[in-house]
This record gives structure tokens, C-alpha cells and sequence, in this order.
């Protein structure tokens, strides 16, 4: 067999590795056969290739030295970084939050669990990812990460030496400049080089090509220069209309804070793409984070009935039933997640507790004994929070706060457990341990008002009333809307007045 048609046949095979040394046997042999050389590069590229589109997450430096502010009070409905302020969105009484004021989502996402905190104090403090404790970086700073562990895998050192290449006498050549730039995005993640072929092909062809404008759309956003960014998009978009285009485009106006705006630019790309899945999914996942979320289970019902298999729609939509007091509805689509396949910790969490809800309790153990045998060290905490849950439910408080201390030795951070073991201490007149437990809480994770409700109701009950009326003050600013809190901080008041 022709070796040049068997290192092709490894790449269309998708055994990269086996094509990249088939590649560099030939090139020893013949170092000026551009096919083989372009062919390497692709195969090398593929290695590392992610989808930008699904792998980006915004880092620390980006949260908080954005100079892109429009305005410092958005208008309800029109910030993605105060979605608390949304009209006819949930609320933390039937649904919980994060730490950046949105609701849980029903799939974990790049942005869902660890967009924008409060402080930089927070950020710090806070794990960012599902893996580590440590802040997640900027997406630049991952893909740097990647593409270093991987140069140090590669004999004999780095397949193309950038600083000595002449990138001018590629950008004349879309055969060469298209594999070559790819190949400096992601393979070596060297930024700057691959802008300045960018521009250099762009001028080449006269600035007809609307695939080298992606490119240096791409490229500036990688850079933080949005608005740069947003031209070459939308000059992009004059010449040629593309699904990718739309959701690059979208994703700058999300990281400007224009939700609105990102909402256009998806309506207008589903005119020319009409019931596209990743339009849709985009449209859904903006009014999820403005806390929309009557408009975002519209949207993610459309996609399933474009994709019936579709399980961020099918997890979002069992989700809402669940935090609507509807189980039976969320266990029909946890079950058709099942169904597919999926067979994970979290899904057999899931179907307990809509199991526990819709009384259906002789399935209710069984799927938390399949959840704590499919569960990885992250999982564990909340499995056994969730069982402490249903032991409160059914009564048995010694089995819940052995469920609950068992949620606490997983995860030493996990603020709900330290909370509910609160209760329960509360319960059996321990009212110090209580309250060392509240303050827990309450420390691990402020963004939470129920700790300091719990706090300020226990010290009231003691008699503190100077320290109930500083906490119930806080949970007000958690959650301004908790009625129990303003009636206990009415009755602060009027005995402060009376006094």
C-alpha cells in the first residue's frame, strides 16, 4: 500500500497517532512534501482540537478587570450579571441558587455554576470546576495547559518552529494558511501568531474570504478585544451566513452583558437556519441565565421535538417539573434519560428524590444504592445530603443526621448539610450546637439565606435580639422576598421602637 494513501486512511480512521509517526517517517525521507506536511498538521491538530464553543468558561481576570461596562444598574431583564432582578423568574423559596444569583441548571455547563461571584474574596474561595478546588483561569490559560503537556509527549521537540517560519509566504496559499492556522490555534495555542497569519491571509485575498474573518473574530475574542471581535463577526456575516457565525457572535454580546442583543443576533440566525438545535439551545440557556424560566422550557421543548435525544433539554425541562411540585412529570424524563443510556450518580440521584416526592417509595432506595455505587468523590456529599432529606421526611432524624455528618466527612464545605444538622440539633434542644452549626453555614456559603434565618429565629428565641436583628439582615439580603424574614425583622423592630 502507498504509504501517502495509508497515513490518509489513519486520519479518516481517526488514529491520530499512528498517522502522525506514518507522517514523520515520510517526511525524514522527503522534508519538502507539503501533502504529508499538511496531512501532520491536521493530525496533530485533531489531537488537541476542543470546541471552543463548548469548552470556554470565563476566569477571574475576566470577571473582574472587564472595562467593557455598559451600565453599573441594568434594567430588569437585561444583565446577565444580576439575573435576581428578572420579571416572573423563579425564586430561592421552591428553587435554589447559586452564588451568582442564577437558578441550578439541570445540566452543568461552562458558566452555569461559576459565572461572575460576588467578590473577588468569593472567587478565590469558591471551586470553579467539578475536579479541583483551585479558580478556574481564563480559557486561553486551559488550552496553554493542554498544549504544553502535550508538546512534551512529541520526540525530538515541536513539529514547526514559529518564531523562524515566514508567515507571509503561507497567507497567499489557502491550502497551506487554512491547516497551518488551525494548527497554531490549537495545536501550539500560540495566539499572536495565528492573528498575524489571519490578517496577512485576510489582505491576501482581498478581504473576500469570510472563513479567514471567523478566524480573526476568534482570535480577538481569545484576546478580550470584544468589540473588534464583534465587527469581524458581523462582516462575516455580510458575506456568508453560518451557524457557527451566529453563536460566536452571540457569545460576544453574552460576555459584554447584552443578553438581549445575543438574543437578536440567534432570532435572526434561525431565519436562516429555521428550528437549528444549537440556535435554539443558546436561546434557552440566555433566558435560563436571566431567570426567565417559563420562555427557557419553551425553547427546550422546541428542541426536543427537533431532537428527541437530546438530554440538556430533557434534564432542563425534568428539572423545572421537579422545582414546579411536579414529580411524576420530572420522573418521566428522567426516565426517558435512562432509557438512552445515560447511567450516571446524578440521574439515579434525580429519580430518588422525584421518586420520594411522587410517593413512590419502594423505588426511592433502590436508585440512591445505584447512585452511591456509580458515585465519584464529588458526587458522594450530595447523594447523602439527599438521603438525609428523605430520612427527615419520613421522620427518622438520627438516620438523617448520620446521613448528614456522612455529607459533611465527603465534602467539608458542603453549607446545606451544616445547615440542616442545625435543625436537627435545634430540634433536640441543643441550642449552641445549633447555632455553631448555622454560622457554618452561613460562612461556607453566604449567598444562602436560610442559615441566617435559622440563625436569627434560634437567637431571638435566646433572646439576643441585637444579634438576630444583624443576621436577619443579611438573609434579607440573600433573599429579599422571604417573607418569614421581614416578619421577623417587623417584630425586631417594633420591640426596638417599643423599648
Amino acid at each position: 500500500m502507498d504509504p501517502v494513501y495509508h497515513a490518509l486512511s489513519l486520519y479518516k480512521k481517526r488514529c491520530f497517532e499512528e498517522c502522525v509517526s506514518t507522517c514523520t517517517e515520510l517526511l525524514d525521507k522527503n522534508p519538502f512534501d507539503q501533502a504529508v506536511w499538511i496531512l501532520k498538521m491536521k493530525a496533530l491538530t485533531e489531537q488537541l482540537y476542543v470546541d471552543d464553543l463548548e469548552a470556554e468558561e470565563e476566569g477571574i481576570a475576566e470577571a473582574f478587570m472587564d472595562n467593557e461596562t455598559i451600565a453599573e444598574s441594568a434594567r430588569p431583564g437585561t444583565s446577565l450579571k444580576n439575573p435576581g432582578t428578572s420579571q416572573g423568574g423563579s425564586t430561592q423559596g421552591y428553587r435554589p441558587w447559586t452564588q451568582t444569583g442564577r437558578p441550578v441548571s439541570g445540566v452543568v455547563r461552562p458558566g452555569t455554576q461559576t459565572a461572575r461571584p460576588g467578590t473577588m474574596e468569593q472567587a478565590l474561595r469558591t471551586p470553579r470546576t467539578s475536579k479541583t478546588a483551585r479558580p478556574s483561569t481564563s480559557q486561553s490559560a486551559r488550552t496553554i495547559r493542554l498544549g504544553t503537556a502535550s508538546m512534551l509527549s512529541e520526540p525530538g521537540g515541536p513539529f514547526i518552529q514559529l518564531s523562524r517560519i515566514n508567515l507571509g509566504n503561507y497567507a497567499s496559499k489557502p491550502a497551506l494558511a487554512k491547516p497551518l492556522f488551525l494548527y497554531i490555534l490549537y495545536h501550539e495555542n500560540n495566539i499572536r501568531h495565528a492573528l498575524q497569519l489571519a490578517v496577512l491571509a485576510t489582505q491576501a485575498c482581498e478581504f473576500k474570504d469570510w472563513w479567514w474573518k471567523v478566524q480573526l473574530g476568534k482570535c480577538y475574542y481569545s484576546l478580550g478585544l470584544m468589540r473588534e471581535s464583534e465587527q469581524q463577526f458581523r462582516s462575516a456575516l455580510r458575506q456568508h451566513q453560518c451557524v457557527e457565525t451566529f453563536l460566536r457572535l452571540g457569545r460576544v454580546y453574552i460576555r459584554l452583558d447584552q443578553p438581549l442583543s445575543a438574543l437578536d443576533v440567534c432570532r435572526t440566525g434561525l431565519e436562516y437556519f429555521p428550528k437549528e438545535v444549537t440556535l435554539l439551545t443558546e436561546i434557552a440557556r440566555i433566558f435560563e441565565g436571566l431567570n426567565n424560566m417559563m420562555m427557557s422550557v419553551k425553547y427546550y421543548r422546541e428542541i426536543v421535538t427537533e431532537d428527541s435525544t437530546n438530554v440538556e433539554a430533557i434534564a432542563c425541562i425534568g428539572m423545572h417539573h421537579f422545582y414546579t411540585d411536579q414529580p411524576e412529570m420530572a420522573l418521566r424524563f428522567y426516565r426517558r434519560l435512562l432509557q438512552m443510556g445515560l447511567y450516571n450518580a446524578e440521574l439515579f440521584n434525580n429519580l430518588g428524590l422525584c421518586c420520594f416526592y411522587a410517593q413512590q417509595y419502594d423505588m426511592t432506595l433502590s436508585c440512591f444504592q445505584h447512585a452511591l455505587s456509580l458515585a465519584k468523590d464529588d458526587d458522594v456529599a450530595d447523594i447523602w445530603y439527599n438521603i438525609g432529606l428523605i430520612a427527615i421526611g419520613v421522620g427518622d432524624t438520627r438516620l438523617a443526621g448520620q446521613c448528614l455528618r456522612l455529607a459533611i466527612s465527603s465534602d467539608s464545605a458542603h453549607a446545606p448539610a451544616y445547615n440542616n444538622l442545625g435543625v436537627l440539633e435545634l430540634r433536640k434542644g441543643r441550642l449552641n450546637e445549633a447555632r455553631a452549626f448555622f454560622q457554618a453555614a452561613a460562612s461556607l456559603a453566604p449567598y444562602l439565606f436560610e442559615p441566617y434565618f435559622n440563625h436569627s429565629a434560634l437567637s431571638h428565641k435566646m433572646g439576643d435580639l441585637q444579634a438576630s436583628y444583624i443576621v436577619i439582615q443579611k438573609a434579607l439580603e440573600a433573599y429579599p422576598n422571604h417573607i418569614p424574614s421581614q416578619e421577623l425583622l417587623r417584630a425586631l423592630e417594633k420591640h426596638f421602637t417599643v423599648i
